[in-house]
């Protein structure tokens, strides 16, 4: 199994908290799309004719780009990929985007699932972030996914931020329950340098995020998503049986990936690269036969560590059996015992050779991932 992801890095304005790499100026898009298309042909043979079985479009905003780009960027992945009968083709999209016509088109070009940015269903939270779109697009959005006939889509909520009270965040999830959303994922906010939230923090013009806030309200996600069916099976992301997002699941297993466009990341199973992360430079690198990017070759702790990091934010979790076959027997005796001090405090549990994260635990994955960590 591997994957393809796919960055455009234009928005129509920049959320105050966002870090991801964008540009809110639509004048190199033309050039854009012409560059990742040679770039889509230059590294068809990356992942060495494996099968192609996610493509993700993501940014930025995926659904700014005019529908004529995004047909012609499935063209070409499909003319220099080996795509699988049933790929998980995947639109990150904003609910001012969303007219029923170009939702139509979306899903008559192979898109089959959405990936919908509400953040919230209330129009001040939505102000407050600098979001595109309103209260009442976020509600029509979801609506006319379903009568298009796209079943598989996910909504964006973020919580624990300074005006989202706990009424207001049970309020969000009941309602993004109440849309028949096979998919939810579920974002803590957080303050990155260099964003106009940190500045605004920075400057008191705005109140700074409460942690006790954000474990309450993460908690009690859990409990009334798990409740209304939906499985928690990565940190964020909830699920009712069947919907996983088999893209994302693909990157916390480790699987093949190839990152396509500025910023965008790759990994063979061997090495990681990653995309300069500018347009204008990324453009003029592919118009001169030279695409700009930086890579490094992983060494097996490294590669240890990654599987660490990532499979404790997972529901299966840890398995010591696979670190022993790729690692050494001695990996997984050193995680036993490291791993017993988190047992003890109830933050993590050994389930037939498995160790999973409890709840208490999740609180804490990252850092209880550091510290299992080999040198």
């Amino acid at each position: 199994m591997a994957g393809i992801y796919i960055h455009i890095p234009f928005c129509k304005q920049a959320c105050h908290y966002c870090n991801f790499h964008f540009s809110t100026s639509l004048a190199l898009q033309n050039d854009f799309t012409t560059a990742l298309l040679k770039e889509i042909e230059w590294r068809k043979t990356y992942l060495d004719q494996e099968t192609i079985e996610t493509i993700y479009f993501g940014g930025g905003t995926p659904s700014l780009l005019p529908d004529s780009a995004l047909r012609d960027i499935l063209d070409a992945v499909y003319h220099h990929f080996r795509i699988s009968p049933n790929p998980e083709i995947t639109l990150e999209s904003n609910p001012d985007d969303m007219q029923p016509d170009r939702l139509q088109i979306w899903k008559d070009i192979g898109i089959n699932r959405l990936s919908i940015g509400i953040q919230s269903f209330f129009a001040e939270d939505l102000t407050w972030m600098n979001r595109a779109h309103d209260a009442r697009q976020a509600i029509q959005a979801v609506e006319q996914v379903k009568k298009t006939g796209i079943d598989h889509f996910s909504l964006d909520l973020i919580y624990g931020f300074p005006g989202m009270t706990d009424e207001k965040w049970e309020k969000n999830l009941r309602t993004a329950i109440s849309s028949g959303a096979p998919h939810i994922s579920c974002y803590a906010l957080t303050v990155e340098p260099k964003t106009a939230l940190f500045k605004m923090i920075r400057m008191k013009k705005t109140a700074d995020v409460q942690p006790e806030k954000q474990v309450s309200q993460f908690l009690s996600g859990i409990e009334i998503l798990e409740a209304a069916g939906y499985e928690h099976y990565e940190i964020s992301s909830f699920a009712k049986p069947g919907n996983r997002s088999r893209h994302n699941s693909s990157y916390w297993q480790s699987e093949k990936y190839l990152g396509l466009g500025p910023s965008a990341h790759s990994f063979d199973g061997r090495s990681r690269q990653w995309n300069i992360s500018n347009n204008a430079l990324y453009i003029q690198s592919v118009k001169t036969g030279k695409l700009s990017f930086e890579s490094e070759i992983l060494q097996p702790g490294d590669m240890l560590n990654e599987y660490i990091m990532t499979s404790l934010r997972t529901g299966e979790g840890l398995d010591l059996q696979y670190v022993s076959d790729q690692f050494g027997k001695e990996k997984r005796i050193g995680l036993e015992k490291n791993a017993a001090t988190y047992i003890n405090r109830n933050q993590m549990e050994s389930n037939q050779g498995k160790l999973v994260l409890t709840k208490n635990g999740k609180l804490f994955a990252d850092g209880i991932a550091a510290a299992l960590f080999f040198d």
